[in-house]
């Protein structure tokens, strides 16, 4: 695809319609328009030229503005769906994802679960939409600005009368003096802001240059904002996990790779009293129960020495004490622990007596850790005790056998065999609360309920996002290109003599109202006559010729 050469001299790509440098259509089939396309200055696009390769039709592909808007419409309703059910990250920690959208919403939870509607936000497929979209943005601007800058930077001043005569604002007018004319005329357009520039008696002047480019820098904010977006599901960038942690437990944090641990020492809560001279209050009070005022957890945050190895206890460093309160995070290396909910008194160890059920004599106390059970509890003397199975959510399946709803001991239940000197081959026994069976028989001996402790528990969220900085220049960016495209427009006037005539051609990317009020102040006191509108005057002819058919019939 050989360059095109216009009888200007200037060599010109492949598919350009008009000249970039005097303007001459070169296209034969817009030699008969009225008034040519300036949107990119008549320039060559490469969608338009190239279509042979995979990559040119990748290419043709992504630079179409239909496309672009189909993948934002698309990637919306995706959005939109995603908020019908609420996403993974909110559902109750205590069940897994596919068991709570099948029980709760049935089999549109269920395909809601499949689609990966649940953890929308960093679904393959989601991400492939974003990515699409950034692509096509990209692509397009590429498409675009290069050729537009390419005409804008290479104009000349003397253009071909072809182009101006197919300029929306054009008129002829025959003065006296036309040097005197010319020299006022590029004084007042200095006067207006306009950069002026002359050859050979005629006059280019041009402003607002620079918002043609709004809409690439819109283009680039967008493109930054979206790789911050995409940025966040790359390891390290971002962190927004739950983290429930008990008093004197010492946890990983989540999203540090074992980097740093906190442990919990405490948990305080306080509430509002009734208060005789705040009745109104105390009223409340009575209504909703307890009101919580104020609920924090005293954490000590550590950091690890060296590498962790598996199955061995990490070495900490202690870092600092923090009391973490609503709205007054732990805050350390880019991370912060937000409290955002509590749970009291939540069962941590049960206390067991084996017991003779005839005598009643006891022989021996285990204490079950609800969180790590031990396989075997020995009393001595011959007496121990094996837990063979461990329910910390109890409940029977759909075939009448036990099963657990999640790993939180909210109704923990055991099967344990106990052997003693009478019976050496063991006895099995079913634990649960308030409920004991034995389901090979009656036995001779059973574990007696005798005691429980309990732990407070604090819900912290972990958030890291080293990619807000990046949001928030991608924002700033776009909204300079809004402001830039929506304040400013792109106005030039080209005057020439031809003939002892002066031509007068005018063009404005918008506000072709603000275009005429410059074209009259500047040529007030002159006796050039004011450019006609060609596209309203197209109108109103062909409005005239539509009422006289009318009136005919």
């Amino acid at each position: 695809m050989a360059d095109v050469k216009c009888e200007c001299g200037h060599v010109n790509p492949h598919g350009t319609i008009l000249c970039e440098a005097c303007g001459r259509i070169l296209d034969e089939s817009q030699s008969g328009t009225k008034l040519v396309d300036m949107r990119y200055e008549g320039s060559a696009r490469r969608s338009q030229v190239y279509n042979k390769t995979i990559i040119d039709k990748i290419w043709n592909f992504f630079s179409s503005v239909k496309v672009g808007v189909w993948l934002i419409v698309i990637t919306l309703v995706a959005s939109a769906v995603g908020t019908i059910l609420p996403q993974e990250f909110y559902i109750p920690p205590t069940v897994t994802a596919d068991q709570y959208y099948q029980e709760e919403y049935g089999w549109f939870g269920k395909l809601y679960y499949h689609l990966g509607f649940h953890n929308l936000y960093s679904s393959w497929w989601y991400l492939i939409l974003i990515a699409s979209i950034g692509m096509s943005i990209l692509i397009a601007s590429i498409d675009r600005f290069f050729p537009l800058y390419r005409s804008l930077k290479k104009q000349t001043v003397s253009r071909h009368e072809g182009f101006l005569k197919r300029q929306r604002i054009f008129g002829i007018t025959k003065p006296d003096h036309s040097e005197i004319e010319l020299e006022q005329i590029a004084k007042h357009l200095s006067e207006h802001r306009y950069k002026v520039r002359l050859e050979n008696g005629n006059i280019l002047a041009e402003k607002g240059r620079f918002s043609r480019w709004g809409p690439y820098v819109n283009h680039i904010g967008l493109i930054v904002f979206l790789i911050g977006a995409m940025l966040r599901f790359v390891p390290g960038m971002y962190v927004d996990e739950l983290l429930w942690i008990r008093e004197g437990e010492t946890k990983e944090i989540p999203g540090t790779k074992g980097q740093y641990y906190l442990s919990s020492e405490k948990f305080i809560l306080e509430v509002y009293e009734q208060d005789k001279e705040h009745e109104n209050f105390s009223a409340a009070i009575e209504k909703n129960g307890m009101i919580a005022k104020n609920y924090q957890s005293n954490v000590t945050l550590y950091k690890r020495d060296g590498k962790a190895i598996p199955g061995e206890e990490p070495e900490l460093t202690k870092i600092k004490d923090h009391k973490i309160k609503v709205n007054q995070p732990l805050k350390y290396d880019h991370y912060a622990a937000y409290q955002v909910d509590y749970k009291l008194d939540e069962l941590n160890k049960m206390k067991f007596h084996l017991t003779n059920k005839e005598s009643g004599e006891t022989f021996g106390l285990i204490t079950v850790d609800l969180y790590d059970p031990k396989p075997e509890y020995d009393l001595e003397k011959g007496y121990s005790v094996e837990l063979m199975s461990y329910f910390p959510d109890f409940e029977f399946d759909e075939n009448g056998e036990p099963s657990t709803k999640s790993k939180i001991p909210n109704n923990p239940a055991f099967i344990f065999k106990m052997f003693t000197p009478d019976t050496p081959k063991g006895e099995v026994s079913f634990v649960a609360i308030k409920q004991t069976l034995e389901p090979l028989g009656e036995n001779d001996y059973k574990l007696a309920f005798a005691g429980i402790e309990t732990k407070n528990v604090s819900a912290l969220t972990i958030r890291k996002d080293l990619t807000l900085w990046i949001l928030f220049a991608g924002g700033i960016i776009f909204m300079v290109g809004v402001i830039q495209g929506a304040y400013w427009n792109h106005r030039r006037i080209w005057i020439q003599k031809k003939d002892g005539e002066i031509w007068m051609a005018a063009h404005t990317n918008k506000n072709w109202h603000g275009l005429k009020r410059d074209i009259n102040r500047i040529i007030k006191n002159t006796s050039l006559i004011e450019p006609a509108d060609q596209l309203q005057e197209g109108k109103s002819s062909k409005k005239g010729k539509i009422n006289s058919g009318s009136t005919k019939q």
